[in-house]
């Protein structure tokens, strides 16, 4: 199966880095946790993730896959040189890349907006109209390899397109 990673930092939302971290296992995919320095990370509501790759040690060629989650630690992700440029990197290569609630933040500093149709929660809606999106009220978008979701209530959804999307990319 493919590999893919999940990225971290502190105050992530929880279930949106486990649902999908523990779904993609579940699926068979080579998963994972990747964050820019320290060894483990703790969410918004306490539960802590341990790191398995740093990103800068990532290549886009090698994946399949990016999940950005959302909470608080996309604010402190896109200050990351190496985040953007590996996302960049992932949306230019084809690679399907899924972003929830605040993620959308990583995305409008990674310049990877203008002209896509996307989702988010509705509090970074205008960041993401601003780096050019077409921004809509949906569970989720899948604009190409680009999918987009706006909070914890819309992870079934966002995991059936992001499941979708890596089995299309394998064939």
């Amino acid at each position: 199966m493919a590999k893919v990673a999940v990225l971290v930092e502190a105050l992530y939302q929880d279930m949106e880095v486990w649902y999908p971290y523990l779904r993609l296992k579940e699926e068979g995919h080579e998963t994972v946790a990747a964050g820019c320095g320290e060894k483990s990370y703790v969410g918004k509501y306490g539960y802590p993730i341990h790191v398995e790759a740093h990103v800068k040690d990532l290549d886009a060629k090698a994946l399949a896959g990016l999940v950005i989650p959302g909470g608080w630690a996309p604010d402190k992700l896109r200050l990351h040189k190496p985040v953007l440029d590996l996302t960049r990197a992932m949306v230019a290569g084809g690679k399907v890349v899924a972003a929830i609630c605040h993620a959308g933040w990583v995305l409008a500093s990674a310049g990877v907006c203008k002209g896509r149709e996307m989702t988010s929660y509705v509090a970074i809606r205008d960041d993401l109209v601003n780096a050019g999106a077409r921004w809509v009220d949906k569970e989720v978008v899948r604009d190409g390899n680009l999918i987009t979701s706006r909070t914890p209530a819309d992870l079934p959804a966002f995991m059936r397109t992001t499941l979708a999307a890596l089995r299309e990319l394998a064939k």
